[in-house]
């Protein structure tokens, strides 16, 4: 596949996720591809937020063992960048046309295409998560389920229309400077993190710091822009024909879009999951809070956790693992719940060690 004359594959053995980056040319530009596992199971694909790429925004959750015993044992994974977002990427010409949410879902499509995936799982955050399902309502029968982080699926209010123009001030006059990486941050991640007030967890402030140095300003306005002319696709949600499992963080500045989605989407086909003392992005902030529901989700597909991992996990060699300490009750999470509204849930901020 990387010998195709649409595409330049590049293995990268530095990154951690392993796997093979692909460089897949679509009628709108080249995407970064990023693949990992065996292309013969099933497609996970993944789209991060804005000025984010799938280190930055999936790094957290890749890494759990119990991510691996679940996603990794029934998934070939494809993490999708937004355009220029990449590790080591170049500045787009400003010759090159923007692109619209319509224009980076069809990107998607091609994606699809290139690799000969039919049917998918997808998991986005914020503006990836309105990317997938922008794109699973315009190829629904493409769509086996959605994992959607802290989503948006209405058009900017006033408010954020103008403070999305501040930022995308900011990237054009001053680049990736400190008043853009706070308020980044605060779009990321709770102010307990932000502050410093888990000790330990601060890394996970420094590595996102590092990681947005690396990008480049100008495709990040591009990637925002696009955001920021987004549509309103409220009335539509009924129309998802698949599963859908939301996960928002209790801090999160998109918390009541998330709940509002939820609700317009319906009972029958989504399930909310609050998780308390977390910001939007659960995947790298609380990543183990989202295991054990993904779990349930899964098995209404008919996937299972890799059980040498999850006996592992049980005899304590893991012993943040939710296996050992979920504070989930099992009844909230079984697939027959997948209509009903979880309860807020703990997370291992809760958690005594």
């Amino acid at each position: 596949m990387g010998d195709s004359s649409d595409s330049v594959s590049i293995a990268i053995d530095m990154v951690p996720f392993g796997g093979k980056e692909f460089l897949v040319k679509t009628s709108r530009g080249s995407l970064s591809v990023f693949v990992c596992g065996d292309q013969e199971k099933p497609a996970l694909i993944t789209y991060p937020d804005v000025a984010l790429n799938y280190m930055s925004c999936f790094q957290g959750l890749f890494f759990c063992p119990d991510a691996a015993s679940l996603l990794l044992h029934n998934f070939c994974v494809y993490h999708i960048d937004a355009p220029g977002h990449e590790l080591g990427a170049n500045v787009i010409s400003p010759d090159v046309p923007l692109l619209s949410v319509d224009d980076l879902a069809d990107q998607v499509a091609e994606v699809l295409d290139f690799f000969g995936l039919t049917r998918v799982l997808c998991l986005g955050v914020t503006a990836g998560a309105y990317i997938l399902t922008l794109f699973a309502m315009k190829y629904n029968e493409r769509v086996l389920g959605l994992i959607l982080v802290s989503p948006v699926c209405k058009a900017p209010t006033w408010t954020e229309w103008l403070y999305n123009k501040v930022l995308m001030n900011l990237l054009y006059f001053y680049g990736m400077c400190g008043v853009l990486k706070e308020c980044l941050l605060q779009r990321y991640f709770s102010k307990e993190l932000r502050y410093g007030m888990h000790g330990a967890e601060s890394e996970v402030i420094q590595a996102c710091l590092r990681l947005l140095d690396e990008r480049q300003s100008p495709n990040v306005m591009r990637f925002l822009q696009a955001i920021n002319r987004r549509h309103d696709l409220t009335d539509d949600l009924k129309k998802l024909q698949c599963k859908t499992l939301i996960f928002v963080g209790e801090s999160s500045p998109f918390h009541a879009e998330s709940v509002h989605m939820s609700d317009k989407i319906g009972r029958k086909n989504c399930t909310l999951v609050e998780v308390k003392a977390c910001g939007s992005l659960v995947t790298e902030e609380h990543p183990l809070a989202m295991l054990v529901p993904i779990e349930f989700f899964l098995m209404g597909f008919g996937f299972q956790r890799q059980l040498h991992f999850a006996s592992s996990s049980s005899n304590g060699s893991n012993p943040s693992s939710p296996s050992s300490h979920s504070c989930i009750a099992p009844e909230l999470l079984s697939p027959e719940g997948l209509g009903i509204k979880l309860k807020p849930i703990k997370t291992r901020a809760d958690i005594e060690i």
